[in-house]
């Protein structure tokens, strides 16, 4: 029987490219429902490589490519909301190095990131998406996650607007 008044979090690993800590995925998806005054919910994770996810966003989005976090919010109870969040470890070691963080610390951006949008927060508009940066670095510090940004100088950056540019609000544009 599930205790009403807990956050359970299932991991499913699909992938072998990135060593995954199952209790850590779960403390992250934790601390980010209970952050926002959540004390039960359902939660399933799947850590995932790019077909995979790409396969998922073809199918459920028509989204015809991979990406890093697909999130599904499949039912809302008195207990809190029981929901899916898809991650790809694949994605999260090629995109780590270009922020100059480890994957590790990417797909904990893509599991907040996840999360945040289970409940209910959006980024298709540049208020909303300010606002869900905002708790997406706030979780991170948290977590002991410190997202570092390109600098003025860096000319590997991506620069601000351009299609590479994936701090901008319109990252994660998938859920």
């Amino acid at each position: 029987m599930t205790d009403p008044c807990a956050i359970h979090v299932e991991v499913s690993n699909r992938q072998e490219l990135l060593p995954i800590d199952q209790e850590r995925i779960g403390a992250v998806i934790r601390a980010v429902l209970q952050g926002e005054g959540l004390a039960s919910a359902i939660i399933s994770v799947g850590i995932v490589d790019d077909p995979a996810i790409h396969a998922l966003n073809v199918q459920y989005l028509a989204h015809d490519y991979a990406t890093d976090v697909l999130s599904f919010l499949l039912d809302e109870t008195d207990q809190g909301p029981e929901g899916e969040i898809i991650v790809s470890a694949e994605m999260a070691a090629r995109q780590a190095p270009r922020f100059a963080w480890r994957a590790e610390d990417e797909l904990t951006l893509y599991l907040v990131h996840g999360a945040l949008h289970l409940l209910g927060y959006d980024d298709h508009d540049a208020a909303d998406a300010a606002r869900m940066r905002q708790k997406e670095q706030f979780y991170l510090a948290r977590l002991g996650c410190h997202r570092p940004l390109p600098s003025e100088s860096d000319e590997s950056a991506p620069q601000e607007g351009s299609a590479d540019d994936e701090r901008t609000p319109d990252r994660f544009t998938d859920e």
